[in-house]
C-alpha cells in the first residue's frame, strides 16, 4: 500500500512539474515575435488606386465591418463611409481582440507605419513589433495592386485621433502562440501583381477566397486554433457570442452546389445577386451584408459563377438560425 502511495505521490509530482514546466513555457514565448519579408510595395496617390482601395476596404474587403467603433455598425452597414478608427471587440477562447485605428493618426493609427509594415500585416499577418496576428484577415493571396490600393485608400484617410485598446491572449492563446499553432501565414501560391477584374470564374476564385473570405466561415474550424476541419465551402461553423449579435447565434449554411444540401442549389445567378443587394434579413447576422451590398453585379457574377463550380459537399442544416437562449448543436 505504501509503494502505490508513494507512486501516485510521484505521478502527481511529476504531473505538477509538467504543468508547471508548460505555464513557464507559455509565458516566456507566449509573446514572440517573428521574421516575415517586407513587401516592396508601395502606397500611390493615384486616384484609381485609391478608389480601388475604398471599394475593398468597404466592399467585398469588408475592413470597415471591424474596424470602426462598435456603436457606428448600424451606420456602416447602412453604406455610410465611417473612417476606419477602430474599435470592433470580441472576445472568445483565445483572448479579446479589438480591431485597431487604421487612419493616418500619429499617435493612435498607422501614422508611423511604413507601407511594407501595412503590406507585411496584410500579406503574412505580422503587427509592426513583429507579432503575430490572428488569422482574421485572410488576404494573404492578393493580388499586389490591390495591396498598393488598400495601403493607398488608407494613407488617404483624415488622420483620427481614437486610442484602441491592446488585443489581450488568454492563456489559450499565448499557448497557441508559444506552440507554433499560430504565426505569421504565407500565401498559397505566389501571390500575381495584378488580377484581371470581370465576371469570369477565376476572377470570382480571387474575390472569393482573397479578398471576401467565403471559406472563412463557410467551412467549419476548429476556433480554439482557426483550423479548417470541414469540407470547403459546406458549412457548419458555429458562430455564437458575438457582441453585435442580439443574442442570436447562427451556423453557416452550405454554399456548394450540392443537389440537396446547398443552399443555392436552385438560385439563379439572378437571385445570388438580387439576394445580396437586398442586404441583411437577420439583425445579428455575422454576415457583412451591407459590405457586400456594395459590391459590383460584376463581381457577384463573378463569385457566383466560381461557386457553382465548387466540387458539391454534404452537410444539410435544417436550421442556421438560433434564438436567444435557444440551443445550439455542438
Amino acid at each position: 500500500m505504501k509503494s502505490f502511495l508513494t507512486i501516485l505521490k510521484w505521478v502527481a509530482a511529476s504531473f505538477s512539474l509538467l504543468v508547471i514546466c508548460f505555464i513557464v513555457f507559455v509565458s516566456a514565448r507566449g509573446g514572440r515575435t517573428f521574421e516575415a519579408p517586407l513587401p516592396d510595395l508601395i502606397a500611390s496617390k493615384d486616384s484609381a488606386a485609391i478608389a480601388r482601395g475604398k471599394y475593398l476596404v468597404y466592399g467585398p474587403g469588408h475592413c470597415a465591418t471591424c474596424h470602426m467603433p462598435m456603436e457606428k455598425f448600424d451606420k456602416v452597414e447602412a453604406g455610410a463611409e465611417i473612417p476606419l478608427m477602430g474599435g470592433w471587440e470580441l472576445a472568445i477562447p483565445p483572448g479579446t481582440f479589438r480591431a485597431p485605428n487604421l487612419t493616418p493618426d500619429h499617435e493612435t493609427g498607422i501614422g508611423t507605419f511604413s507601407d511594407g509594415e501595412l503590406a507585411r500585416a496584410i500579406r503574412y499577418s505580422v503587427r509592426k513589433d513583429g507579432s503575430a496576428l490572428f488569422p482574421f484577415m485572410p488576404f494573404q493571396d492578393m493580388s499586389d495592386e490591390d495591396i498598393v490600393a488598400i495601403i493607398s485608400f488608407l494613407r488617404s484617410q483624415p488622420p483620427i485621433d481614437n486610442f484602441v485598446e491592446e488585443t489581450e491572449l488568454s492563456f489559450m492563446g499565448k499557448a497557441a502562440v508559444a506552440l507554433g499553432l499560430i504565426g505569421p501565414v504565407y500565401p498559397t501560391t505566389t501571390p500575381p501583381r495584378a488580377v484581371k477584374i470581370d465576371s469570369t470564374l477565376e476572377y470570382g476564385r480571387y474575390v472569393a477566397n482573397a479578398i471576401a473570405n467565403c471559406r472563412g466561415c463557410h467551412t467549419t474550424r476548429d476556433l480554439k486554433t482557426g483550423a479548417f476541419i470541414g469540407d470547403d465551402f459546406a458549412g457548419g461553423m458555429i458562430m455564437k457570442d458575438d457582441p453585435m449579435a442580439h443574442g442570436y447565434s447562427f451556423i453557416s449554411p452550405n454554399i456548394t452546389p450540392h443537389p440537396t444540401d446547398g443552399v443555392m442549389t436552385n438560385w439563379s445567378e439572378a437571385t445570388f445577386i438580387h439576394r445580396f443587394k437586398s442586404g441583411r434579413i437577420h439583425k445579428g447576422s455575422p454576415m457583412p451584408w451591407g459590405a457586400f451590398a456594395i459590391m459590383t453585379e460584376l463581381e457577384l457574377k463573378a463569385v457566383y459563377r466560381y461557386l457553382q463550380s465548387l466540387e458539391p459537399a454534404p452537410g444539410k442544416f435544417t436550421k442556421t438560425v438560433f434564438a436567444p437562449g435557444e440551443a445550439v448543436p455542438g
